[in-house]
């Protein structure tokens, strides 16, 4: 529900009470797994339609069989409850029977983004420690390099030079019965994924198994998904919005999932007319594209999931999109709009049940109706709210106030109906056609170049992607006359792509804010002026 009052005084409750209930007692992810295996052994859970002659499909009995035995072959290969995974990989049935099959084994999936670069690999993986891998032929030499020469790594796709510590994924197949019983714990840890923040390295979100579960059951309750649906999946499943919004909520409710190797203008009306999808997460570069296209009489779609309610393309479409707002910290949405009632047009919709929603202004007061405020979140660390930044309890108590508040680093508005608005980012953070980019992790490349006295990273407005970085600097006495030039090879070469600006600007200063702080509003307005005419 969404608070007008301000709890700048009350006690800090950011876990359960000791003699609460967990709504997930005795559960942890084998528990859904097993129970729809056992529901609904022979429908349909899994469709893997990357192209018009590879399809390939599993039954809940065969997909949960197939998890079991890589739990099983983990075990075998020596991975200990607890211990972390990482699992790189594009959408594929491999990567998804890697990920769940860790959980179900006890151990720790590190699902990570495979425009990594070298780099940010070698950071994920040293910072958590990972024991081993699981990833696709492409990416084997930058994984083997991250994880070093012991750690094992299962390949999914051919195999040069196969080893004890390099191997197809196939022999990761153990068998089932012999994997040592553990209780049923929701507050097990469950997985990781790296996610930007205000800090120069992306942090990392540990869910617990409730956490999992609970995104499963409130996701399906927020797209009121049925046995019947089929979900096509196509957004990356190393992020949230595909592993709990799309796959764990379809699993929750026993419907179908259509899993593609990434978004294809020329693929979604085929392959969603085939198996008659009923339901997908979008994000507004994909609906863009679509727009190029004839939209089909005999679809299937009830609703899409977007970033806001009822958006003008709606029309164009002829399916009703429910917006919503979430972070990996969230698990799920945290606002979202209804699938029975209508919103507000391009609102992210009302505060969903299992969440305080709170908007509140520099004094930490509610915020009138419309006015932009901070946006905080208040539920129940390791169900609602993620249990914690792994190896970083710094970052973690920071991001929590005394009262329990978590502080998502979104601004937002209210209007007098109660429904909410995004505004911006409070954080420093850019939106990269639907990635999250940290200013200060394209700043720190900067820096480490030796060649600028400042760097200051803004988001610049792009038809495609939302927005793309822009970089400011100040070069020093010892800046080459090409510093652009190997300031944009340096970004490229320990960043990810979307992370790489697209324009360098050399400026003798910056525009100062409170604090001496670079204000970075003025920077951005400066954008719609030409480079070099008046920067």
């Amino acid at each position: 529900m969404l608070i007008a009052t301000s709890h700048a005084n009350k006690k800090s409750e950011p876990t359960m009470m000791p003699d609460a209930l967990n709504p997930f007692d005795a559960m942890d992810i084998r528990s859904l797994i097993l129970s729809q295996a056992r529901q609904r052994p022979d429908k349909l859970f899994l469709i893997w339609a990357p192209d018009e002659t590879s399809e390939q499909t599993w039954t809940y009995s065969e997909f949960a069989d197939s998890v079991s035995r890589f739990a099983a072959g983990l075990a075998a290969r020596g991975v200990a409850a607890g211990d972390r995974v990482l699992v790189h990989s594009n959408n594929c049935p491999e990567q998804l029977i890697a990920w769940l099959g860790c959980a179900y084994a006890g151990a720790i999936a590190v699902t990570t983004n495979t425009s990594s670069s070298a780099d940010e690999l070698d950071y994920f993986a040293s910072h958590s420690k990972a024991v081993a891998a699981v990833t696709q032929s492409e990416f084997v030499d930058i994984v083997r390099s991250a994880l070093g020469s012991t750690a094992w790594i299962g390949v999914i796709g051919s195999v040069e030079n196969a080893d004890d510590t390099l191997f197809p994924f196939e022999d990761l197949q153990g068998e089932a019965g012999s994997l040592i019983t553990r209780p049923f714990d929701p507050m097990a840890p469950f997985g990781i994924q790296y996610t930007s923040g205000t800090t120069s390295r992306p942090k990392a979100v540990l869910w617990s198994h409730g956490n999992a579960l609970w995104g499963a059951r409130e996701s399906a309750s927020h797209e009121n998904l049925q046995i019947s649906d089929v979900h096509l999946v196509h957004l990356p499943m190393f992020h949230t919005n595909a592993q709990v919004y799309s796959v764990l909520a379809s699993m929750w409710v026993g419907a179908t999932v259509v899993l593609q190797p990434k978004f294809s203008v020329s693929r979604f009306w085929p392959v969603s007319l085939k198996f008659g999808c009923t339901w997908t997460s979008m994000i507004p570069f994909c609906v863009g594209a679509l727009m190029s296209l004839p939209v089909p009489k005999d679809h299937s779609y009830r609703n899409w999931g977007n970033a806001f309610c009822d958006p003008p393309s709606d029309n164009y479409f002829g399916i009703r999109s429910i917006g919503w707002w979430g972070m990996t910290e969230t698990i799920t949405h945290g606002i979202v709009g209804s699938p029975h009632l209508c919103d507000v047009p391009m609102s992210i919709g009302k505060p969903a049940s299992g969440y305080e929603i709170h908007v509140l202004n520099e004094d930490h007061e509610p915020v009138l109706p419309g006015e932009i405020g901070d946006l905080f979140v208040k539920g129940v660390r390791g169900v609602s709210l993620f249990l914690e930044y792994y190896e970083d309890p710094d970052a973690t108590a920071k991001v929590f106030r005394h009262d329990g508040l978590f502080d998502t680093g979104d601004r937002v508005r209210r209007d007098s109906s109660g429904y909410i608005f995004f505004a911006d980012r409070s954080k420093d953070m850019l939106k990269v056609g639907g990635e999250n980019v940290a200013a200060s992790e394209v700043e720190r490349v900067i820096l480490e170049t030796s060649y600028v006295q400042e760097a200051a990273v803004v988001a610049k407005p792009d038809l495609m992607r939302g927005e793309v970085p822009v970089a400011y600097v100040i070069p020093n006495a010892s800046a080459p006359s090409n510093l652009e030039a190997v300031i944009i090879a340096a970004c490229q070469g320990r960043l990810a792509k979307f992370k790489v600006p697209v324009e360098v600007r050399i400026v003798d200063s910056f525009p100062r804010a409170a604090l001496n702080k670079v204000a970075k509003s003025e920077l951005r307005a400066r954008l719609l002026v030409p480079s070099g005419a008046g920067q």
